[in-house]
C-alpha cells in the first residue's frame, strides 16, 4: 500500500523532531525540507540531516534562502542573543525572524504541490513559543486559507493544502512526553540559539530555557550537551 504523502518543515530541533515521528507513525510518507537561512545556529541543519536518515526520509532537501540581507533579527545578525531572560515576558523578542515561517511554508507549499502531497507539518506552538507572532493558530488558518486560493489543487478541489501544526496547543512537557512515548532520540537534536564553535547548548539563551524547563517538568534528563558555563552544567 503507497503510503500518503507530507512535507515536513524540519529545523533539526526539538519540536520538528517529535513532529516527525509522529508523522511516520501515522504512516506518512515523509519529504523533509530543512532551510540555510543565514542563522547563526546552523548546527541545526547538521542535526536535521541525521534525525531525517533515522526516521527514514523519502527525501530530505535542504535549501538556502538568505535572510541576511535583511536582518532584524539575532538569529540572522551579529545583534547579541539574549541570554536569562525571564520566558514569561511580554513582547516579541530580538531572535523573531521576519516573515520566516510564512517564506518557509511557501517553499514546503510549492514542493507539496509538485509531490501532490495535501499535508504540510510545521511544528510551530503556540503556548512555549517565546513571543513569535507566526507560532499563532491565527497565522496557521490564514496561511492554509491562502494556500486553498493559490494552488492548483485548492482552486480545483481535488487536494485542497491542509496545514497540520498537532503541536499547537501543547505546553513543552507535553510535546517532550509525547516525543518519549514515540521513542524519539532528543540526543538527535539541537535548540540552541547561540552553540559554542563545537556545539554545546549554552543553556542560556529562550530556547535553551525553554527546553530545559520542559524536560524537567517531564521528568526527565536532556540527553543534549550544554557548555561548561552553563548555568545547567
Amino acid at each position: 500500500m503507497e503510503h500518503k504523502r507530507a512535507v515536513i518543515l524540519l529545523s533539526g530541533g526539538l519540536d520538528s523532531t517529535t513532529l516527525l515521528a509522529l508523522a511516520t507513525s501515522e504512516g506518512y510518507a515523509v519529504h523533509a525540507l530543512t532551510f540555510r537561512y543565514g542563522q547563526r545556529h546552523a548546527a541545526e541543519v547538521a542535526a536535521s540531516r541525521n534525525i531525517a536518515a533515522h526516521y527514514g526520509a523519502v527525501q530530505h532537501l535542504v535549501t538556502d534562502i538568505d535572510l541576511r540581507p535583511f536582518g532584524g533579527s539575532a538569529l540572522t545578525s551579529d545583534v547579541g542573543v539574549p541570554k536569562d531572560r525571564p520566558l514569561d515576558g511580554n513582547g516579541i523578542p530580538v531572535t523573531y525572524v521576519p516573515a520566516r515561517n510564512t517564506i518557509f511554508l511557501s517553499f514546503a507549499l510549492a514542493w507539496a504541490e509538485v509531490l501532490s502531497a495535501s499535508d504540510i507539518f510545521i511544528g510551530v506552538n503556540a503556548l512555549d513559543y517565546s513571543g513569535y507572532p507566526d507560532c499563532r493558530p491565527e497565522f496557521i488558518a490564514a496561511f492554509e486559507k491562502m494556500a486553498r486560493l493559490a494552488t492548483r489543487a485548492g482552486v480545483e478541489g481535488t487536494a485542497a493544502p491542509r496545514i497540520r501544526a498537532p503541536l499547537i496547543s501543547l505546553t513543552k512537557r507535553e510535546i517532550i512526553q509525547l516525543g518519549i512515548g514515540l521513542g524519539v532520540d532528543y540526543g538527535l537534536t539541537t535548540s540552541c540559539y547561540d552553540p559554542s564553535a563545537g556545539g554545546d547548548a549554552c543553556g542560556r539563551c529562550d530556547a535553551c530555557q525553554l527546553r530545559l524547563r520542559g524536560f524537567a517538568e517531564a521528568g526527565a534528563r536532556d540527553p543534549v550537551r550544554y557548555a561548561s558555563n552553563s548555568v545547567v552544567a
